[in-house]
């Protein structure tokens, strides 16, 4: 039965199922609300390669060229 695999007219049955399930207005703002969350993984997957790159030495550079933190007030009791 699924010797051949997927045929060309398996797939025109599944479009035009969608297209009568989701309707012709639906689909373009369908396609691009997965597009724009494919390029917002991508580029959260992008980050974390870069995070996880990121050598000890490198960490241990940026923790020392940050700035000190201010010393707190020191209250005055009468």
């Amino acid at each position: 039965m699924l010797r051949n695999g997927i045929e060309p007219w398996h797939l025109l049955i599944v479009a035009v199922v969608v297209v009568v399930m989701f309707g012709s207005k639906k689909l373009p703002d369908t396609a691009r609300a997965l597009g724009q969350s494919l390029r917002v993984l991508k580029s959260e997957a992008r980050a974390m390669k870069a995070d996880g790159e990121a050598t000890p030495a490198a960490a241990a550079r940026q923790a020392d060229a940050a700035p000190p933190a201010p010393a707190p007030a020191a209250a005055e009791t009468r």
